[in-house]
């Protein structure tokens, strides 16, 4: 029988604060046990860059192409520490799978012709340097996960849906997994083995961006600054108008909607409590998400909840309030730490990627069929 497999896996999301990687081993059957955890944290001059980067601006192709060289450079720097803490070569890892950073996605827009009977393709932008990656560390590099799903007519997102089936997912009962990033995305794990997966809304970006304005903190520590203010009735109605929330699954989004532009734009005036304003950011997140489990999964028993957002003490008492029949959980209470999942996820997807097998779910992206994820980068 072949033997376990080591690979890394590298994510740096929406919430723009680094990347964490991951050391795991996956065994034939797609099982993965995590053996080491790296994160290094981007300077404030990068995340404004990468901020920036999400709309359009001067020389931007010359700017998107010298980020993804720095992104390889962040990454390369994570795999030397899980090297490092190991105490292992590359040539004991099988191949990186390095998701890149996010900076536009806009699937399924733009490139349609309905006289030709051609759908849109859209597209998503993930900037990496996989080469560079490959060189300054002599592993095997998979990059580029979701473009493959786009062409199929999907999404493009979310990917870590049939990731959560199989560490989370059971038998006996239907389990929601709930990922804050900057985006928020929910995968619902039926009993039957049927995963279903779309994003919620904003996760921790508009919070992030509200407190880093007004206190100078990259993040509201344990949602401390949000519990001493009240939400805004009005002001949270109007965003939860917002008809991307509206929308039925398949459908994913990014920084390209919600965004601080988003935000400005809905604010009625300028002189709302700092306090205020942040404490109806996190009930406007917990509240989208709460919304999509009872409509999406009325049967759920546990939310596991994963990604930045389970370190918010308030932002997880909200969830709960929201849903008073659910167990809300971090998903440190099923084995994975919340900030080592999605890196987790990408390590599998390079396996699954390696063993030609498929990883991405129609039921979640709305593609036409399942395909492999991913361009493999040789060393």
């Amino acid at each position: 029988m072949p033997t376990p497999q080591n690979f890394i896996g590298l994510m740096s999301g929406t919430s723009l604060d680094g990347v964490d990687g991951v050391l795991a081993r996956v065994n034939p059957q797609g099982q993965l046990a995590v053996q080491a955890h790296a994160f290094t944290a981007f300077n404030a001059p990068f995340k404004a860059e990468l901020m920036a980067l999400n709309q359009s601006g001067p020389n931007e192709l010359h700017r998107a192409a010298l980020a993804g060289n720095h992104i390889a450079r962040h990454y390369a720097d994570v795999v030397h520490q899980l090297l490092s803490s190991s105490g292992l070569q590359p040539q004991d890892i099988a191949a990186i799978g390095a998701h890149g950073q996010t900076v536009r996605h806009r699937p399924l827009e733009f490139d349609g012709d309905a006289a030709l009977d051609r759908p849109p393709v859209g597209y998503t932008l993930q900037l990496i340097n996989p080469s560079l990656l490959g060189e300054l560390t002599g592993i095997d590099v998979v990059a580029d996960f979701r473009n493959r799903d786009l062409a199929a007519g999907g999404q493009g997102a979310p990917l870590v849906p049939a990731f959560h089936q199989g560490v989370f997912g059971r038998p006996a009962s239907c389990v929601t997994v709930l990922n804050i990033g900057g985006i928020s995305n929910l995968s619902v794990l039926h009993p039957d083995g049927t995963v279903l997966g779309w994003d919620c809304g904003p996760g921790n970006a508009l919070m992030d961006h509200w407190c880093n304005a007004h206190t100078g903190a990259p993040f509201d520590h344990n949602g401390t600054w949000s519990a001493s203010g009240q939400v805004i009735p009005h002001v949270l109605a109007g965003w939860m108008a917002e008809d991307f929330l509206q929308r039925t699954p398949p459908k994913s989004t990014g920084r390209d909607l919600f965004n601080p532009a988003w935000l400005k734009a809905r604010l009625p005036t300028d002189t709302l409590a700092p306090q205020d304003v942040q404490a109806t950011l996190t009930e406007f997140t917990a509240l989208a998400c709460a919304n999509d489990v009872r409509r999406h999964a009325p049967a759920a028993q546990e939310l596991i909840v994963c990604g930045g957002g389970a370190l918010n003490g308030q932002l997880m008492q909200r969830l709960a309030r929201h849903l008073p029949g659910v167990q809300v959980i971090g998903s440190e209470q099923r084995g994975l730490p919340p900030l080592q999942v999605e890196a987790a996820a990408f390590a599998w997807l390079a396996a699954k990627t390696l063993r030609r097998e498929t990883s991405s779910l129609p039921s979640v992206t709305g593609a036409q069929g399942a395909r492999v994820l991913g361009a493999i980068y040789p060393r």
